[in-house]
């Protein structure tokens, strides 16, 4: 799918209150009743999915294509407090209502951000 680059980049920067994580853990732990091994496991597959949504979005052919991976995306990142990436993803649906395509910049902005947040994860579950 064409996409245009005409948005601004965010240059890789997600911006985020000082001392905010990359995901609320205050909303995960409301989300999972404070049960640790169950957020542990909600992690381990949004880690995943996160990746898949992006993959559908880099090799997104149509605009249903487009709009389905932008808002599993956003949806999966809300429900696990990963409010960087639902952001970026709201953002992104606007963007593509607007113009009809999402700039290959806006791609690489939530590439950075779901990899900022597969770090996160892998270090959080490492302890």
């Amino acid at each position: 799918m064409a996409r245009t680059a005409s948005a601004p980049s965010h240059e890789g920067q997600i911006e985020r209150p000082a001392g905010q994580r990359v995901i609320d853990l205050v909303h995960l732990a409301r989300q999972t009743l404070g049960d640790r091994g169950l957020e542990h496991e909600v992690l381990r597959i949004f880690d995943q999915g996160a990746k898949t949504y992006l993959l559908r979005l880099r090799n997104a052919q149509s605009p249903d294509e487009i709009k389905l991976a932008l808002h599993s995306l956003k949806g999966a990142s809300a429900g696990v407090g990963a409010n960087g990436i639902a952001g970026l993803a709201v953002a992104a649906e606007a963007e593509f209502r607007d113009t009809g395509a999402v700039a290959d910049e806006t791609v690489a902005d939530i590439g950075f951000a779901v990899e900022e947040v597969h770090l996160f994860i892998a270090e959080l579950l490492q302890d």
